[in-house]
């Protein structure tokens, strides 16, 4: 029972960890993109840790700010459209493979909250549930910039669904199965044989459709601050206001985690099977002892380079000295710990366990990429306009999902 808590548990607390995370990045990446230093100010006892702080600054302003609810909403429908956008959002999470299914006491375990043999299925279902909570918010605001903007992301999710379903398809035709772990498994551990290249027309499509499906740029008709003030959620303030942003993000995560397992080889390690991984476990553990040492020494002095006495004349002169010395002092250790005790012995249990921590990393890497793509896309390209957004839908990755769905068959056919 413990075992099924926490594997429903830990993925959440990964997503919910890497919120904050993503907030950062995107503060900081929209700074470095437009050239400016971003945010900077937050600070605690003087300590400002580069910006980090104010991810939770928002929180603590979020959760004491005057929960305002304006007297001609729909109220019940109003309160219930941010729980239901953020809980869609999460939910999607449970058939996600993190890694390698491993085998306790001759049983087998995976990875994943619930393994579904039609998951693939389960993640459409959940996430086309999602623009309810956006159309409820719209229509219960009782305001016309909300309503429209939960009519155009209704619009919107049914044009880039049908494209999405389209490149989903030719991918589950190659793969043969809806498993994500075997469709993972089906693409191998050489990156040659990855879907992104053996289907590189469905990974257009699918990647454009997924921008669409969370309302990011340059796909963000329903919020569109220059004609919509907000869109559907204007009306909404404090935790309300910020679910709907908790949930953006929960799909950012959700999205770039499908690109990485429908695409990119999902937990598969470039170029090293599982099977490579459990035979070389023992070495394999002492290498990552010792190249996670050498990194967190090279990092900690890197940091140490930066400090100047007098530089800012204030507590911000010495955070680097507060990073720095534990990272040179923790890889340090964590080197000579590793040097001295020579090549780890595991047993088998303990070699999956080692394969299975790679490939969790491995994966981990994977999304936090193409959520720093999901970024760089949006601080790059401009707002469509609304007519340019449909048009691309229906004309061109309408069409180009048809025909690709159409070439794909005759290949196999053909094999």
């Amino acid at each position: 029972m413990l075992i099924i808590i926490l594997k429903i548990l830990i993925p959440f607390l990964i997503i919910f960890n890497m919120i904050p995370f993503l907030i950062w990045l995107e503060r900081k990446g929209s700074a470095y993109i437009q050239d400016r230093h971003g945010p900077n100010r937050a600070a605690f006892f003087g300590i400002r840790l580069g910006g980090m702080l104010h991810s939770l600054a928002d929180v603590l302003k979020l959760i004491t700010k005057e929960d305002i609810i304006p007297l001609h909403v729909h109220k019940p429908f109003y309160l219930l459209a941010p729980f239901l956008a953020l809980t869609v959002a999460c939910v999607t999470y449970a058939v996600v493979p993190f890694a390698h299914p491993i085998e306790i006491n001759g049983e087998p375990f995976t990875f994943q909250a619930a393994d579904l043999n039609v998951g693939i299925l389960y993640i459409l279902a959940m996430a086309s549930l999602g623009v309810y909570g956006v159309m409820l918010a719209g229509w219960s605001s009782n305001n016309k910039y909300s309503l429209l903007g939960g009519v155009r992301s209704s619009a919107q999710m049914l044009s880039y669904e049908i494209a999405m379903g389209l490149s989903l398809i030719s991918v589950l035709m190659v793969g043969g199965s809806l498993e994500l772990n075997n469709l993972v498994i089906s693409q191998g551990a050489t990156p040659w044989s990855w879907n992104f290249l053996t289907q590189p027309v469905a990974f257009f499509l699918f990647t454009t459709a997924a921008f669409a499906e969370t309302n990011r740029n340059p796909f963000d008709l329903p919020e569109g601050e220059s004609e919509l003030v907000a869109g559907y959620h204007t009306e909404y303030s404090s935790m309300k206001f910020a679910m709907f942003f908790m949930a953006e993000y929960a799909h950012v995560i959700m999205a770039s985690a499908l690109i990485a397992l429908l695409f990119f080889g999902g937990w598969q390690v470039p170029l090293m099977s599982t099977d490579f991984l459990r035979e070389q476990a023992g070495l394999g553990l002492y290498i990552l002892l010792l190249a996670h040492g050498i990194l967190f020494m090279v990092a900690g002095i890197f940091l140490l380079t930066w400090f100047k006495k007098g530089k800012y004349g204030d507590l911000r002169d010495y955070e680097v000295l507060v990073w720095g010395i534990p990272l040179v002092l923790a890889g340090l250790g964590l080197s000579l710990y590793t040097l001295l005790h020579g090549s780890f012995d595991l047993t088998p249990l303990g070699s999956q366990i080692f394969a299975a921590v790679v490939q969790f990393m491995t994966f981990m890497a994977k999304i936090l990429f193409f959520c720093w793509f999901f970024i760089w896309i949006r601080w790059t390209l401009p707002r469509f306009r609304y007519d340019q957004l449909m048009g691309l839908g229906w004309k061109v990755m309408l069409p180009l999902g048809l025909m690709n769905l159409a070439v794909t068959g005759i290949i196999l056919l053909m094999r």
